[in-house]
């Protein structure tokens, strides 16, 4: 993956020029596209982030998110001109790791995009062995795949991630905020019913009958991994 290529995708010229202008004088390259199969269609490896528009002809940049989260964990930045609570939530349970409300000022995408691709570095780095293994659950971070009973189980990097760091920390309470700032990485302020969309597919996709392992709720508080008389 290229440390510097960025992907625009954004059926409005002014966008491209706007944010270009900035990109390039930081560095990166841009690769620029106008409609959502177009999108689709430059992804490569060397993309190192994309940035959506929500609205766009042919496929909406919700439905381009989705397709890329099902093969990539490239990082992805939403651009929404409604600013609706729904565009926002919609686009962070489908994987998108920030989003910016339209109108926008160019500088202000040029630094979120640098925080994202900064954290997404880090993130890579800061995990030890990136295994964590619990009665027949395995959650391998560094190749984001989970198993359970000797079963690849299909989650999207923001499920595999929020597993992950609850798995990690067996008995530690983690507040949705936490969370939301620590998988995420920015402080989506209200927001924190994603969180619990997230644990509600977690949960449905992980049968933990007759383990001894759970994802448990603490009421007014958040969510915690709780393993049974501490064994693993």
């Amino acid at each position: 993956m290229s440390a510097n290529k960025i992907l625009i995708a954004d059926d409005d010229k002014v966008v491209h020029e706007s944010l270009g202008i900035y990109l390039k004088s930081e560095g990166f390259e841009v690769v620029d596209v106008y409609n959502g199969k177009a999108a689709i269609d430059a992804l490569d490896s060397d993309i190192a982030l994309c940035v959506l528009d929500i609205m766009m002809p042919e496929m909406s940049g919700l439905d381009v998110c989705r397709e890329i989260r099902k093969t990539s964990r490239v990082p992805v930045i939403m651009l929404t001109a409604k600013g609706e609570e729904i565009d926002r939530i919609l686009g962070l349970e489908l994987g998108a790791d920030d989003y910016i409300v339209k109108p926008f000022s160019p500088r202000e995408v040029v630094a979120r995009i640098k925080a994202v691709l900064r954290r997404t570095t880090e993130q890579q780095q800061s995990h030890d062995d990136g295994c964590v293994t619990h009665q027949e659950l395995t959650i391998d971070i560094k190749s984001y795949t989970v198993t359970l009973r000797g079963k690849n189980i299909i989650c999207t990097p923001k499920e595999i991630e929020i597993l992950y760091m609850l798995a990690s920390n067996p008995g530690q309470v983690f507040t949705r905020e936490q969370l939301l700032n620590r998988v995420w990485g920015y402080d989506f302020a209200g927001e924190t019913r994603t969180v619990d969309t997230h644990i509600k597919r977690i949960r449905a996709k992980l049968d933990n009958t007759g383990l001894n392992w759970s994802i448990k709720t603490i009421y007014g508080v958040g969510y915690k991994f709780e393993v049974e008389d501490g064994k693993q």
